[in-house]
């Protein structure tokens, strides 16, 4: 019998960018425009962080992207809320061409409660690739946490917002702990819209 997994009800924490305009208009009009698509099919938004611009990753490689955060309850076991994160993606114009590439629309889902899927050892495996392993390999299953949320100011910023307590169940550290560990010309970056 087809279903879908249910889970105990767990905060789901999802970063949300993009820097290519879409069918509804620009980033921030397509960030925005997600959030009521996700909220649409089920899930429950419960905060939404402030939006931000932030330099291209990696340096160089496009616009300026608007980056945000929300916290959600779905009930879905993460691979399936991934799936519907995914289907959102795709409403919006996402294409999956180059790893890093410009993009309408990403939804990563950054972290399910205190989960760590599908273990420690494959956490530590896909956290410790270099850079340039990092443009070239991509895991095929669902890592949880984000291997590399503790390395980008562009999500811990935004996180900071709707999840500062959030403590990371691999690195035992808070958002903001992780940022602070940030240099300060990275957080610096991360800037508000419509803030000069």
């Amino acid at each position: 019998m087809d279903h879908i997994a249910t889970q105990p009800d767990m905060r789901q924490l999802i970063a949300l960018g993009g820097n290519q305009p879409s069918a509804v208009g620009d980033p921030a009009q397509t960030l925005h425009a997600a959030i009521k698509q996700i909220s649409f099919l089920g899930v429950e938004v419960e905060r939404v962080s402030t939006f931000y611009q932030t330099p291209s990753f990696p340096p160089g490689s496009g616009r300026d992207f608007v980056n945000a955060a929300i916290a959600v309850r779905s009930g879905l076991a993460a691979p399936d809320l991934l799936a519907l994160l995914h289907e959102v993606e795709r409403h919006f114009g996402r294409e999956r061409l180059h790893r890093w590439g410009a993009r309408t629309l990403d939804l990563d889902l950054i972290a399910d409660g205190d989960r760590i899927v599908p273990d420690a050892a494959t956490f530590d495996h896909w956290r410790g690739l270099t850079l340039d392993q990092q443009k070239t390999e991509a895991p095929t299953q669902l890592i949880l946490p984000h291997p590399r949320l503790q390395d980008r100011a562009f999500v811990l910023v935004p996180l900071a917002d709707i999840a500062p307590d959030w403590r990371h169940p691999v690195l035992g550290l808070t958002v903001l702990e992780m940022l602070a560990r940030l240099p300060a010309e990275e957080r610096a970056e991360v800037r508000p819209i419509g803030a000069s």
